[in-house]
């Protein structure tokens, strides 16, 4: 009896390792290459699986894509916005506008490649949802520091100004993230005269 359940937890640890891999290719394959470009026989090939094991461990993209994006955030967070308390509004926007350019230029890679894929690869389609979800909301809050007036003129200025679009194209004109934060701080203050 002893000997079964161990073989079960052995065979479930295996499983679990397996998945990882799997996972940890899929990663590196959409950075890489990009999601429309990652096939499951390049997925299988990277992880050291059959074809069939990755379909074993993942029945649709869409738990595939799911996984890769939970772990990948997970390794790579955006800025969280609540560690960013400031008394002045400009302070703060510029800050955190700071830190997620800051952000954008380590991982330019995996958005430039999601970004550009959400349309060719159904299956992105939540994950990179649940990103400019958190970018709207972003804005959203960071518009309410700066005033009541104008809420909508600010959020709209202050949500261009998150997206990672934005920044990529700010980046194309060799600004650095400081010299990005300061240029949109200064949209939001005019935004909000």
């Amino acid at each position: 009896m002893m000997k079964r359940k161990y073989t079960l937890k052995r065979r479930a640890s295996k499983q679990q390792q397996t998945r990882e891999r799997i996972v940890d290719a899929a990663m590196a394959l959409h950075e890489e290459l990009g999601p429309a470009a990652t096939t499951i026989s390049a997925l299988a090939k990277r992880a050291g699986v059959q074809r069939l094991t990755v379909y074993r461990h993942f029945e649709n993209d869409e738990e595939l894509f799911g996984a890769c994006t939970s772990k990948w955030l997970g390794l790579h967070p955006p800025p969280d916005l609540s560690k960013f308390e400031n008394e002045n509004p400009a302070v703060r926007t510029h800050a955190f506008l700071l830190a997620l350019f800051r952000y954008y230029r380590k991982t330019e890679k995996m958005w430039s490649g999601a970004y550009r894929d959400v349309e060719k690869v159904p299956a992105l389609a939540e994950p990179m949802k649940g990103f400019d979800n958190y970018l709207a909301g972003i804005a959203k809050e960071l518009a309410v520091d700066w005033a009541q007036s104008k809420p909508k003129l600010l959020q709209a200025t202050l949500g261009h100004a998150v997206r990672f679009a934005t920044w990529r194209s700010l980046a194309e004109q060799r600004l650095s993230d400081k010299a990005m934060a300061d240029l949109v701080c200064s949209w939001a203050r005019a935004a909000y005269e």
